[in-house]
């Protein structure tokens, strides 16, 4: 059985924090901070996410987020699943000076899951908490 964050209430805004295997600093580069936020506003304009404020961090983001049609995991899996895919594909096809040790560290994760098979950008668990209270979203 599933502990600790979990999303009960799809339907409730939640503070989501996505963290990258290893706590790489991937995003201390722009061109993949600017997929997160290419893959936000699509996921804004086009699958039902409500998006009440984001950072990104340079091996994290954080998320206030809401799920339109009550689907918030889908839509944090679909987010990860298209992020983790072309953050990946931009770092085999572009200049980066660090390409082969993120990979082989990305390679190195998917040894103790079965879900993937070449590469784990993403660490597993969203660490979700649901806000309840406009002290818990302003505080």
């Amino acid at each position: 059985m599933k502990e600790g964050y979990v999303i009960r209430d799809q339907e409730k805004i939640h503070f989501i924090t996505c963290t990258v295997v290893d706590w790489i600093d991937v995003f201390s580069r722009k061109n993949y901070r600017d997929i997160v936020i290419d893959c936000l506003k699509y996921c804004n304009q086009n699958k039902g996410m409500l998006i009440y404020g984001y950072v990104i961090m340079t091996n994290h983001i954080h998320l206030i987020i809401q799920s339109k049609d009550g689907q918030l995991s889908d839509l944090i899996r679909d987010l990860k699943k298209y992020t983790s895919k072309n953050i990946v594909l931009a770092i085999q096809n572009n200049p980066e000076s660090r390409r082969e040790w993120m990979l082989e560290r990305f390679a190195k994760a998917t040894e103790t899951h079965f879900r993937n098979k070449n590469f784990q950008f993403w660490q597993y668990g969203n660490h979700a908490e649901e806000i309840y209270t406009l002290h818990f979203l302003w505080g």
